[in-house]
Protein backbone atom coordinates (compact mmCIF):
# COMPACT_ATOMS: atom_id res chain seq x y z
CA UNK A 1 0.00 0.00 0.00
CA UNK A 2 1.29 3.28 -1.34
CA UNK A 3 2.21 6.11 1.72
CA UNK A 4 -0.27 8.86 1.60
CA UNK A 5 1.46 11.95 1.05
CA UNK A 6 0.23 14.86 3.51
CA UNK A 7 -0.41 18.20 1.61
CA UNK A 8 1.95 21.23 2.39
CA UNK A 9 -1.67 23.15 3.16
CA UNK A 10 -2.00 21.00 6.36
CA UNK A 11 1.58 20.07 7.56
CA UNK A 12 2.76 21.65 10.92
CA UNK A 13 6.06 22.78 9.71
CA UNK A 14 7.56 22.69 6.14
CA UNK A 15 11.31 22.48 4.36
CA UNK A 16 12.65 25.35 3.05
CA UNK A 17 12.06 23.71 -0.18
CA UNK A 18 8.56 23.64 0.25
CA UNK A 19 7.95 26.73 1.94
CA UNK A 20 9.85 28.10 -1.21
CA UNK A 21 7.04 26.13 -3.50
CA UNK A 22 3.83 27.21 -1.45
CA UNK A 23 4.72 31.01 -0.78
CA UNK A 24 6.29 31.58 -4.04
CA UNK A 25 9.48 32.88 -3.10
CA UNK A 26 13.06 31.60 -4.10
CA UNK A 27 14.69 29.05 -1.87
CA UNK A 28 17.93 31.04 -1.95
CA UNK A 29 15.68 34.39 -0.85
CA UNK A 30 14.69 32.62 2.09
CA UNK A 31 17.47 31.14 2.85
CA UNK A 32 19.49 34.16 2.92
CA UNK A 33 15.98 36.53 5.04
CA UNK A 34 16.40 33.34 7.64
CA UNK A 35 20.13 32.87 7.76
CA UNK A 36 20.78 35.95 10.36
CA UNK A 37 17.83 36.80 11.52
CA UNK A 38 15.99 35.22 14.79
CA UNK A 39 12.31 35.03 13.17
CA UNK A 40 9.78 33.36 15.17
CA UNK A 41 8.67 30.89 12.53
CA UNK A 42 11.91 29.12 12.21
CA UNK A 43 12.70 25.99 14.04
CA UNK A 44 16.09 24.64 13.52
CA UNK A 45 17.39 21.00 14.44
CA UNK A 46 20.65 20.57 14.59
CA UNK A 47 21.68 21.50 10.53
CA UNK A 48 17.87 21.33 9.51
CA UNK A 49 15.74 24.19 9.62
CA UNK A 50 12.23 23.86 9.48
CA UNK A 51 9.49 26.87 8.37
CA UNK A 52 6.36 26.67 11.10
CA UNK A 53 3.54 27.42 8.62
CA UNK A 54 0.93 29.11 10.33
CA UNK A 55 3.58 31.77 11.81
CA UNK A 56 5.17 31.66 8.18
CA UNK A 57 1.49 32.46 6.78
CA UNK A 58 1.29 35.47 9.69
CA UNK A 59 4.73 36.94 8.76
CA UNK A 60 3.81 36.91 5.04
CA UNK A 61 0.44 38.72 5.79
CA UNK A 62 2.27 41.34 7.94
CA UNK A 63 5.05 42.39 4.63
CA UNK A 64 4.55 44.22 1.54
CA UNK A 65 7.82 43.88 0.08
CA UNK A 66 10.25 40.64 0.62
Amino acid sequence: MPEAKVPIWEKACLTIEEAAEYSHIGETTLRDRIAGNDFDFILRNGNRTLIKRKRFEKYLDSISVI
